[in-house]
């Protein structure tokens, strides 16, 4: 067993929780702002089907060993999810339907020696085609929130944010960073760059990192705090000379782009 099936199964239930979110819109909700700067809700809707049909051309692209891109170009993308914005909820609603249901019969297809071909999204960097799974993943949880129809990071799967932790943290810009540490859930991660440490829930924590995090938590769910060196490992624990508030975190870096380094080749057994 490999964890194929799981991602697989993740995904079927982050893709049926976005389909009862689009059929419950109507024409104005489609047409209402999202929680991304300049794009309304069917900017999103649009650009979550085109990004299943991507997803498609990776899976091709493992499948036949012929480079087939994500995307033609960043400019491709674009005119298509400005195409795609102003149409009517039931029709944005049958196309993330039929754009993932195109997605999900490529996967099924997928011979298994296939998820170790290397393939690559539209800003570089390759990665093992197993590693599809995630990165669609990623784009429905996220891009559920951007919606602004009820659907928040407090409803998140703990399975997706302690992997989206994992990787992120695993591709933190240290040389970008405004804080030296995360603290979530009992986990933390040092050594990020030099500056105060985010603690938060898990949850609410890769918010941030995500820039997903509304303004009213900064300082309330997720809070930066100063971290003196020498703290004992796993000494998460408030008090003189340990930990003490400091105040509300900066913006994150810029979010890593596709895949963490090091990803193993063929599919593991479980990730992370």
């Amino acid at each position: 067993m490999t964890v194929l099936n799981a991602l697989r199964a993740e995904l079927a239930a982050a893709t049926n929780r976005l389909l009862a979110t689009t059929a419950a819109l109507s024409g104005s909700d489609v047409t209402a702002p999202s929680l991304l700067p300049g794009w309304t809700r069917g900017h999103v809707l649009a650009h979550i089907a085109r990004n299943a049909d991507s997803h498609v051309n990776l899976v091709t692209w493992a499948k036949t060993g012929v480079y087939t891109p994500q995307y033609p170009t960043h400019e491709a993308r674009e005119t298509e999810i400005a195409e795609g914005a102003g149409r009517p909820a039931a029709e944005q609603h049958a196309d993330i339907a039929a754009s993932a249901a195109r997605l999900d019969d490529a996967i099924a297809s997928m011979p298994a020696p296939a998820w170790a071909a290397t393939v690559g999204g539209l800003n570089g960097g390759g990665h093992p085609a197993w590693y599809i799974l995630v990165r669609r993943i990623r784009e429905v949880e996220i891009h559920h929130v951007d919606l602004d129809a009820g659907y928040t990071w407090a409803a998140w799967p703990e399975p997706f944010v302690w992997r989206e932790l994992h990787d992120s943290m695993a591709a933190w810009p240290r040389e970008q960073s405004p804080v030296g540490a995360l603290h979530a859930g009992g986990r933390r991660w040092t050594g990020l760059g030099d500056g105060p440490a985010v603690e938060g829930p898990p949850g609410a924590v890769l918010a941030w990192v995500a820039g997903r995090l509304p303004s009213r938590d900064l300082g309330e769910v997720v809070r930066l705090r100063d971290e003196p060196a020498g703290r004992a490992e796993g000494d998460d624990q408030p008090g003189p000379g340990r930990l003490r508030l400091a105040g509300k975190p900066p913006a994150a870096p810029r979010w890593p782009a596709t895949a963490p380094p090091g990803l193993p080749a063929t599919p593991p057994e479980e990730y992370p």
